[in-house]
Protein backbone atom coordinates (compact mmCIF):
# COMPACT_ATOMS: atom_id res chain seq x y z
CA UNK A 1 0.00 0.00 0.00
CA UNK A 2 2.84 2.18 0.97
CA UNK A 3 4.47 1.56 -2.22
CA UNK A 4 1.64 2.65 -4.25
CA UNK A 5 0.56 5.96 -2.71
CA UNK A 6 4.90 6.68 -3.03
CA UNK A 7 4.13 5.73 -6.86
CA UNK A 8 1.04 8.29 -6.90
CA UNK A 9 2.88 10.32 -4.84
CA UNK A 10 5.89 10.51 -7.16
CA UNK A 11 3.59 11.10 -10.68
CA UNK A 12 1.72 13.50 -9.42
CA UNK A 13 4.89 15.68 -7.83
CA UNK A 14 6.80 14.72 -11.14
CA UNK A 15 3.91 16.18 -13.53
CA UNK A 16 3.64 19.30 -11.38
CA UNK A 17 7.32 19.37 -11.56
CA UNK A 18 7.52 19.10 -15.18
CA UNK A 19 4.79 21.43 -15.69
CA UNK A 20 5.51 24.25 -13.29
CA UNK A 21 8.78 23.94 -14.47
CA UNK A 22 7.64 25.53 -18.30
CA UNK A 23 6.55 28.65 -15.95
CA UNK A 24 9.32 28.65 -13.27
CA UNK A 25 12.75 29.70 -13.21
CA UNK A 26 15.31 27.33 -12.90
CA UNK A 27 16.21 28.36 -8.99
CA UNK A 28 12.39 27.76 -8.40
CA UNK A 29 12.02 24.52 -10.40
CA UNK A 30 15.46 23.23 -8.40
CA UNK A 31 13.77 23.88 -5.46
CA UNK A 32 9.90 22.15 -6.06
CA UNK A 33 11.73 18.93 -7.33
CA UNK A 34 13.21 19.23 -3.75
CA UNK A 35 10.48 19.42 -2.07
CA UNK A 36 8.48 16.65 -4.57
CA UNK A 37 10.93 14.34 -3.54
CA UNK A 38 10.78 15.01 0.18
CA UNK A 39 7.26 13.98 -0.50
CA UNK A 40 7.64 11.33 -2.17
CA UNK A 41 9.43 10.03 0.79
CA UNK A 42 6.94 10.77 3.25
CA UNK A 43 3.44 9.45 1.66
CA UNK A 44 1.48 11.01 5.23
CA UNK A 45 2.69 14.46 4.68
CA UNK A 46 0.81 13.73 1.41
CA UNK A 47 -2.22 12.40 2.30
CA UNK A 48 -2.46 15.54 4.55
CA UNK A 49 -2.06 17.94 1.79
CA UNK A 50 -4.77 16.47 0.15
CA UNK A 51 -7.05 16.33 3.03
CA UNK A 52 -6.11 20.08 3.73
CA UNK A 53 -6.83 20.67 -0.04
CA UNK A 54 -10.35 18.81 0.39
CA UNK A 55 -11.13 20.74 3.77
CA UNK A 56 -9.88 24.25 1.90
CA UNK A 57 -12.52 23.46 -1.17
CA UNK A 58 -15.25 22.44 1.63
CA UNK A 59 -14.88 25.76 3.01
CA UNK A 60 -15.02 27.79 -0.11
CA UNK A 61 -18.05 25.64 -1.32
CA UNK A 62 -19.37 26.69 1.98
CA UNK A 63 -18.43 30.57 1.52
CA UNK A 64 -19.91 30.56 -1.88
CA UNK A 65 -23.38 29.40 -0.68
CA UNK A 66 -23.02 32.15 2.06
CA UNK A 67 -22.06 34.91 -0.35
CA UNK A 68 -25.44 33.45 -2.39
CA UNK A 69 -27.26 33.80 0.49
CA UNK A 70 -26.48 37.46 1.59
CA UNK A 71 -27.05 38.43 -2.23
CA UNK A 72 -30.42 36.97 -1.87
CA UNK A 73 -30.81 39.12 1.13
CA UNK A 74 -29.62 41.98 -0.35
CA UNK A 75 -31.82 41.91 -3.18
CA UNK A 76 -34.95 40.94 -0.99
CA UNK A 77 -33.94 44.33 0.98
CA UNK A 78 -33.73 46.33 -2.11
CA UNK A 79 -37.23 45.07 -3.73
CA UNK A 80 -38.34 46.62 0.33
CA UNK A 81 -36.69 49.34 -0.19
CA UNK A 82 -38.17 50.13 -3.83
CA UNK A 83 -41.84 49.15 -2.25
CA UNK A 84 -41.29 51.81 0.61
CA UNK A 85 -40.14 54.72 -1.56
CA UNK A 86 -43.40 53.74 -4.01
CA UNK A 87 -45.50 53.95 -0.60
CA UNK A 88 -43.95 57.32 0.40
CA UNK A 89 -44.04 58.79 -2.90
CA UNK A 90 -48.11 58.15 -2.75
CA UNK A 91 -48.39 59.78 0.46
CA UNK A 92 -46.44 62.21 -0.66
CA UNK A 93 -49.17 62.76 -3.94
CA UNK A 94 -52.39 62.24 -1.05
CA UNK A 95 -50.82 64.82 1.14
CA UNK A 96 -50.53 67.03 -1.90
CA UNK A 97 -54.07 66.40 -2.82
CA UNK A 98 -55.42 67.24 0.58
CA UNK A 99 -53.39 70.20 0.63
CA UNK A 100 -54.60 71.70 -2.05
CA UNK A 101 -58.15 70.99 -1.46
CA UNK A 102 -57.90 72.03 1.59
CA UNK A 103 -56.77 75.46 0.46
CA UNK A 104 -59.75 75.54 -2.32
CA UNK A 105 -62.46 74.69 0.58
CA UNK A 106 -63.41 78.22 1.48
CA UNK A 107 -63.57 78.59 5.48
CA UNK A 108 -66.31 79.68 7.44
CA UNK A 109 -65.69 83.03 8.56
CA UNK A 110 -68.98 84.82 9.27
CA UNK A 111 -71.72 84.25 11.97
CA UNK A 112 -74.37 83.44 9.67
CA UNK A 113 -76.45 80.47 10.66
CA UNK A 114 -74.90 81.12 13.97
CA UNK A 115 -78.63 83.15 15.98
CA UNK A 116 -77.91 84.58 18.29
CA UNK A 117 -74.84 85.09 19.68
CA UNK A 118 -75.44 85.07 23.42
CA UNK A 119 -77.62 81.77 22.95
CA UNK A 120 -76.26 78.58 23.76
CA UNK A 121 -72.28 78.02 22.93
CA UNK A 122 -70.22 79.66 20.74
CA UNK A 123 -66.41 79.83 19.59
CA UNK A 124 -64.95 83.09 18.74
CA UNK A 125 -60.64 82.96 17.89
CA UNK A 126 -58.69 85.14 20.42
CA UNK A 127 -55.67 86.86 18.34
CA UNK A 128 -54.80 89.54 20.69
CA UNK A 129 -54.98 90.89 23.98
CA UNK A 130 -53.20 94.62 24.92
CA UNK A 131 -53.41 96.63 27.45
CA UNK A 132 -52.52 100.26 25.50
CA UNK A 133 -53.73 99.24 22.50
CA UNK A 134 -57.64 99.84 21.48
CA UNK A 135 -59.39 98.69 18.16
CA UNK A 136 -62.75 99.76 19.49
CA UNK A 137 -63.29 101.49 16.46
CA UNK A 138 -63.41 98.35 14.55
CA UNK A 139 -65.37 96.44 16.47
CA UNK A 140 -68.71 96.82 14.74
CA UNK A 141 -66.60 95.29 11.73
CA UNK A 142 -68.43 91.67 10.53
CA UNK A 143 -66.79 88.96 12.43
CA UNK A 144 -64.58 91.19 14.72
CA UNK A 145 -65.36 91.62 18.01
CA UNK A 146 -63.83 93.21 21.44
CA UNK A 147 -64.27 92.32 25.42
CA UNK A 148 -62.63 94.18 27.76
CA UNK A 149 -61.39 92.25 30.69
CA UNK A 150 -58.59 91.94 33.78
CA UNK A 151 -57.34 95.39 32.32
CA UNK A 152 -56.43 93.84 28.83
CA UNK A 153 -58.48 94.59 25.53
CA UNK A 154 -58.95 91.70 24.29
CA UNK A 155 -59.71 91.08 20.31
CA UNK A 156 -61.62 88.19 18.62
CA UNK A 157 -62.45 86.87 14.73
CA UNK A 158 -65.44 84.90 13.96
CA UNK A 159 -68.26 83.36 15.18
CA UNK A 160 -68.85 79.90 14.97
CA UNK A 161 -71.12 76.94 16.88
CA UNK A 162 -68.92 74.09 15.89
CA UNK A 163 -65.73 73.55 17.24
CA UNK A 164 -63.53 71.83 14.88
CA UNK A 165 -65.08 74.63 12.54
CA UNK A 166 -63.68 76.95 15.02
CA UNK A 167 -60.39 75.04 15.47
CA UNK A 168 -59.84 74.44 11.63
CA UNK A 169 -59.93 78.59 11.26
CA UNK A 170 -58.03 79.24 14.53
CA UNK A 171 -55.14 77.12 12.77
CA UNK A 172 -55.89 78.55 9.33
CA UNK A 173 -54.75 82.29 11.01
CA UNK A 174 -51.87 80.71 12.64
CA UNK A 175 -50.70 80.07 9.06
CA UNK A 176 -51.00 83.32 8.39
CA UNK A 177 -48.61 84.56 10.85
CA UNK A 178 -51.47 84.67 14.17
CA UNK A 179 -49.43 82.56 16.20
CA UNK A 180 -50.87 83.35 19.36
CA UNK A 181 -54.54 82.32 18.01
CA UNK A 182 -56.84 80.47 20.80
CA UNK A 183 -60.27 79.55 21.27
CA UNK A 184 -62.44 80.82 23.37
CA UNK A 185 -65.49 79.59 24.17
CA UNK A 186 -69.02 81.61 25.16
CA UNK A 187 -72.07 80.28 26.97
CA UNK A 188 -74.88 82.39 26.71
CA UNK A 189 -73.10 85.47 26.22
CA UNK A 190 -70.70 84.65 29.04
CA UNK A 191 -66.72 83.46 28.40
CA UNK A 192 -66.46 79.77 30.16
CA UNK A 193 -63.40 77.01 30.25
CA UNK A 194 -62.77 75.07 26.88
CA UNK A 195 -62.64 72.12 29.19
CA UNK A 196 -66.33 72.65 30.48
CA UNK A 197 -67.33 73.21 26.58
CA UNK A 198 -65.50 69.86 25.50
CA UNK A 199 -66.96 67.84 27.76
CA UNK A 200 -70.45 68.60 26.72
CA UNK A 201 -69.08 68.65 22.56
CA UNK A 202 -68.85 65.58 20.69
CA UNK A 203 -67.10 65.47 17.72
Amino acid sequence: MKKIISLIALALCVSFTFEASAQMSKAEAKEWKKRAKELVKNPQQYKDLLDENKSVKGQVTSLRTELSNVDDRIAEKDEQILSYQSQVADLRSELSRAQAAAQSKPVQTTNSGVGDENVGVIFRVQIGAYAKKDLGNYKDQQNFSELKADGLNKYYIGVFRDYWEADTFKKYLREMGAKDAFLVPFKDGVKVSIKEVLENTKR
